[in-house]
């Protein structure tokens, strides 16, 4: 049962945090500030830290100093999108936003947990996995575990099979290994299968002879030759014809290669690297994939994480995107905006690293030469980056006058709130102690259907 430390001033927010968490099986702990939290817990003893940005005495920031390896997930407003990207660079595991949902709470727990428990595994495993490669960019769990398994895997001549989906940097994988093996010195031959028709494949991997068919009026060394003593990486080799398939197996088996046409082989010392975004075995037993290559290529797996999986390292590979292509056109380093930083880690990039860099260089070139920086419609990435529940005007809160420790939502504790205080409090202070802005508390009014009471107050206030 995970541990989860709440660190709220406000204790209705609190109390709905805890019956939540609770009825999802997690041990929760409660503090009403930073000094509490550190006073009366040992922060080293908990899996999660919840904390809101806002606290009497010192912000929920301050814990990110003392929290060591505990995740902290900061709870903020939509208003305050800045502070909230701030605390992400200082270290917060997350944030979400206030008001929020049941399902939106969970979710994030869930990731942040597993997300903290994979990083205690990475750093088990060694100082291997604490190793970075040249080239390529993430810090995340995913990585740093495919990280460790290249430089352990680089050394050897085991034929590699890299699984991805496409634009998650493949043919990076292969560099890398090729650039940790004893063949760095050596060719590094890329060929994508895909990209060269199927007619032409047999020629360009393993040569011809003159005269082997119409046009072949030299001969010339294919490929797989031209890697000699190196690394071969063959990308989408699921694509490659049977008849090709039979060549390799024969490369791979007896280390020679015969070119089209010739009588004789030539013996090659090639290292193979294969990459692809399909299931092999399945093509294999629909007899599109010959069985015995991909039992020969199926040596050691890796697996390159689609950018979606990969946490904040979506950020670190925009912001050096950001900078090669400033460079690129000569203009000076521009900077993400708030609004374009949620939505860069907020959208799910199904193109991968391909699709991020196309936005980003896109982004570049279209933001004016007196802007410093890049905002969220010129990346053109179609998300909406405050969402408001769309919901019936005529709902009423639930539950108003039930005790406070009842099971209650959210959204009800949020409308008790201001029932119980808005006959004290200004709408300034209403929204500050929710920690949203009025204009949200005015659309939380609208929502829920509690019109603003023109009291004393209020009307000195407008």
């Amino acid at each position: 049962m995970s541990h989860i430390l709440i660190v709220e001033d406000e204790a209705i927010i609190r109390t709905a945090l805890r019956k939540l968490l609770e009825r999802h099986k997690y041990r929760v702990s409660e503090a009403g500030s930073v000094r509490e939290a550190t006073g009366k817990y040992r922060l080293s003893d908990v899996d999660l830290i919840i904390s809101d940005l806002r606290l009497p005495g010192a912000p929920g920031t301050d814990l990110l100093k003392v929290a060591g390896d505990v995740p902290v997930l900061i709870m903020t407003s939509y208003a305050s999108l800045r502070s909230a990207v701030d605390s992400m660079r200082m270290g917060a595991a997350d944030y979400i936003a206030k008001p929020f949902d049941h399902d939106e709470m969970i979710a994030t727990v869930r990731r942040v947990i597993g997300k903290a428990e994979q990083n205690r595994a990475a750093n088990k495993a060694g100082p291997a996995a604490s190793r970075t490669i040249a080239g390529m960019i993430g810090s995340s769990p995913v990585m740093r575990e495919l990280y460790a398994r290249i430089h352990k895997v680089a050394p050897t001549d085991a034929t590699v099979l890299v699984h991805g989906e496409t634009g998650t940097g493949k043919e990076l994988v292969a560099r890398a290994i090729h650039e940790e093996s004893r063949r760095a010195g050596k060719p590094l031959i890329s060929v994508n299968c895909a990209a060269i028709p199927d007619t032409l494949i047999e020629a360009e991997l393993f040569g011809h002879e003159k005269g082997a068919f119409t046009g072949a009026q030299t001969a010339r060394e294919g490929l797989v030759a031209a890697a000699d003593g190196g690394t071969l990486f063959l990308d989408e080799i699921g694509e490659l014809p049977l008849e090709a398939q039979a060549r390799l197996l024969r490369v791979l088996q007896e280390g020679e290669v015969r070119p089209i046409g010739a009588i004789e082989s030539r013996k090659v010392d090639v290292r193979l690297v294969a990459a692809t975004h399909r299931n092999l075995r399945q093509l294999a037993s629909e007899r599109k994939f010959r069985e015995d290559l991909y039992y020969r290529i199926n040596v050691v797996q890796m697996t390159l994480a689609p950018l979606r999986e990969r946490g904040k390292d979506v950020l670190a590979i925009a912001e050096h995107l950001l900078e090669k292509f400033c460079a690129k056109v000569g203009r000076p380093i521009l900077k993400l905006s708030p609004e374009a930083i949620q939505a860069v880690t907020t959208y799910t990039w199904p193109g991968n690293v391909r699709e991020l860099e196309n936005a980003i260089q896109r982004a570049v070139i279209l933001t004016e030469d007196n802007c410093s920086e890049i905002d969220h419609k010129t990346l053109d990435i179609d998300l909406d980056l405050v969402p408001v529940d769309e919901a019936d005007p005529e709902r009423r809160p639930r539950s108003l006058h039930s005790d406070p420790r009842e099971d209650l939502s959210l959204e009800d504790y949020f409308a008790r709130f201001v029932l119980e205080h808005q006959d004290t409090m200004s709408e300034t202070e209403l929204a500050k102690k929710l920690g949203v802005s009025r204009k949200c508390l005015w659309e939380r009014r609208q929502k829920l259907g509690i019109p603003r009471k023109k009291s004393r107050r209020t009307a000195a206030e407008a």
